[in-house]
């Protein structure tokens, strides 16, 4: 569709209106220390078509919302993982059950005592025995608590909470008197738990090796689409199944988490989940009658009181049976408090088959809904009163408290380290020096070569785009003491230093670079120290290392030369290639697109490093090898390209990467990669 100049579609009024409010609200809301979930509520009752009237197509709203909650699930489930998930079984299906039951049992009794229906008070029960999955699930990531004793019960209640919803949904139309026979609900129920078990039984066996495939592409886009489709597509199959789409989105985190990827997904997919999720807090907002609230306050604070004491009593009840200390109970029905956003999928299935709210008609789902946004709003406030409830335990923003089944990401343990952000050749040769000296350090790589060999020298990895805020965060530099930025590329570079400067204003950052004339760009962007890039480099990276962490000057000139002598960038390392023998692998040697492999035998490197560059005493950026004579060049990446020289005054085809943990080929003739 063509639009004429001047004009845009019918909805981007719309979403203009709800992003500009969303992020003036969030600000001032921040201003007055508010938390950003309350702030989007807040923005969704102004301009919702009970107050300004900015957003009327509550339609689309509710669509982004809907992909929101779904990320947001996605991402809690690559950070629960199957193994975390299989020790808290017992927390959802015993927990959950518990807290769903007695909710529904209490929820009905007291409305019967007051002459309401059996059917209309099992209906009540249903909206309130469930809590808000995303909101919940967003605070406990906030207040990183996702892994905490608190964190880990809340969010095993809330997984039987959303197996529940499947039970729910067709059980509703037969309380209305609507129903079809009862075996359709235990047929639909055994559909949903087979559908779960396949998606947990391709955890293993494929997605691993489906995202290791994508991640040697090296490419951003293609990884974030493969992400994105995982959430997506596993989210549709689970649907066909009847479970929800949200629940769907967390099976398939769950699948992600059983991948070595899974921090390097979470940091992709963390920019849209915010974006969605905060969609989804002003959808919740749009519902809400601010006239009905303010002309009936006591009749909703009724309401909020009593959901409020059923939801702490049960939640805190149920796990109190399964021998949680009192304080951990209470602080996760406050937690829990709050009435969920699947309520509002069965209030509407419950109207369109005459149940109502509490059994009124007049008035009942306006109750629901300005309780139900009223409760959200409270949640924070709840949360941190819970806190206190326990102590404080688990509500520290470093992550500490975790409970007795907890355990944290490898990286997260670190304190007053060094983060090495990139495992080219100044990685290779830092990290083992640093490891010599005893002095604590972390690799961040995004190559899955890279990250292979480090670990199987016993280094310590975190695989991940160290550009990212989230991959630096789980790589501990807001405890770090120093950033290594070891990139070649000097954009990466910049990036790399600015998001590490936010995250932490004390950091050293030590970063490389090849040109003159990036060092005051790249102390703009808050690198401390700047280090040509020559063959003297990655000894002084060493002893600014060592200076930061008060190693003397005599000791520092020791590890110096003994870095020398190891070898530096073209240097005795490289020479060490001249002695080894290399040859294509079978499988490249077999490989039908190509003429020539299987030509190749065994070759040496003729030199150090690139023949033409030694001669000229000039730098190169990567090496390659000619697979016919011998001859190594540098890369097209150099300014000189003397490999793809070498091809044009020879004819040789074929020539592989002499990088460090690549063994990649290139065949000029065919243009293809072996």
């Amino acid at each position: 569709m063509i639009l004429a100049l001047g004009t845009a579609p019918a909805f981007f009024t719309e979403v203009v209106a709800l992003l500009v409010a969303s992020a003036l609200v969030a600000y001032v809301c921040h201003r007055l220390r508010i938390m950003p979930i309350v702030s989007f509520l807040v923005a969704g009752a102004l301009i919702g078509p009970q107050a300004l009237g900015l957003v009327r197509d509550q339609a689309l709203i509710e669509a982004a919302a809907e992909i929101g909650v779904m990320l947001l699930l996605f991402t809690i489930g690559i950070e629960l993982s199957l193994g975390r998930l299989a020790r808290i079984r017992r927390l959802v299906f015993v927990g959950g059950g518990i807290q769903v039951i007695s909710t529904l049992l209490v929820v009905a009794g007291l409305l019967g005592l007051a002459g309401v229906g059996w059917q209309a008070g099992l209906y009540t029960g249903f909206l309130v025995a469930l809590s808000s999955t995303a909101l919940v699930t967003k605070l406990l990531m906030d207040r990183r608590e996702t892994d905490s004793e608190r964190g880990r019960a809340s969010v095993g209640i809330l997984i039987f909470q959303d197996l529940a919803v499947v039970a729910m949904v067709l059980l509703v139309p037969m309380l209305g008197g609507e129903g079809g026979p009862s075996w359709g609900l235990a047929w639909a129920l055994a559909k949903a738990v087979g559908i779960v078990v396949l998606v947990l039984l391709a955890a293993r066996r494929v997605m691993p090796r489906v995202l290791e495939a994508v991640a040697r592409t090296c490419s951003q886009e293609i990884f974030l689409l493969t992400v994105v489709a995982i959430c997506f597509g596993t989210a549709w199959l689970t649907s066909l199944a009847g479970v929800s789409l949200s629940l769907g989105a967390f099976l398939a985190g769950l699948v992600v988490s059983e991948s070595r990827f899974s921090e390097m997904a979470i940091g992709e997919i963390m920019p849209l989940q915010i974006l969605f999720s905060a969609t989804f807090f002003v959808s919740v907002g749009l519902l809400l009658d601010l006239r009905f609230l303010i002309a009936r306050p006591l009749l909703i604070l009724a309401a909020v009181g009593g959901v409020l004491a059923i939801k702490v009593l049960t939640t805190g009840a149920s796990l109190k049976l399964l021998g949680y200390a009192a304080g951990t109970a209470a602080s996760t029905g406050l937690v829990l408090a709050q009435i969920g956003e699947f309520s509002f999928v069965l209030e509407r299935a419950g109207s369109s088959v005459g149940l109502f709210p509490g059994g009124l008609e007049e008035g009942g789902p306006q109750v629901f809904i300005a309780s139900t946004v009223v409760l959200m709003m409270a949640t924070p406030f709840l949360a941190r009163l819970g806190a206190r409830l326990r102590g404080g335990v688990g509500a520290s923003p470093s992550g500490e408290g975790l409970g007795p089944e907890g355990g944290t990401d490898a990286a997260m343990p670190l304190r007053d380290h060094v983060v090495i952000a990139g495992y080219g050749e100044a990685g290779r040769l830092l990290a083992p020096a640093l490891e010599a000296r005893g002095i604590p350090y972390l690799i961040l790589t995004l190559s899955p070569a890279g990250a292979r060999e480090a670990e199987g020298g016993s280094l310590r990895v975190l695989r991940g785009n160290y550009t990212r805020r989230h991959e630096l965060t789980k790589g501990g530099v807001r405890t770090a003491r120093l950033l290594v930025v070891a990139d070649d590329d000097p954009e990466t570079t910049r990036r790399v230093a600015s998001a590490a400067r936010a995250l932490n204003p004390d950091l050293l950052v030590v970063a490389r670079t090849r040109f003159g004339s990036e060092v005051p760009a790249l102390r703009a962007a808050g690198a401390t120290t700047v280090v040509a890039e020559d063959r003297e480099s990655v000894v002084r990276l060493l002893a600014e290392v060592l200076a930061a962490y008060e190693v003397d000057a005599q000791t520092i000139a020791r590890q110096q030369e003994a870095l020398r002598s190891a070898g530096g960038p073209g240097g005795d390392v490289a020479s060490g290639l001249m002695a080894t023998t290399v040859r294509l692998t079978p499988r490249q040697r077999r490989s039908e697109r190509c003429a020539h492999a299987g030509r190749t035998g065994a070759v040496r490197p003729s030199a150090p490093g690139c023949e033409e560059c030694l001669r000229l005493g000039d730098d190169w950026v990567h090496l390659r090898l000619c697979m016919t004579c011998g001859h190594v060049g540098c890369c097209d990446e150099s300014k000189n390209r003397h490999a793809t020289g070498h091809h044009g005054a020879t004819g040789h085809p074929i020539v592989r990467s002499l990088e460090p943990g690549e063994d990649w080929a290139w065949c000029y003739a065919d243009e293809t990669m072996l």
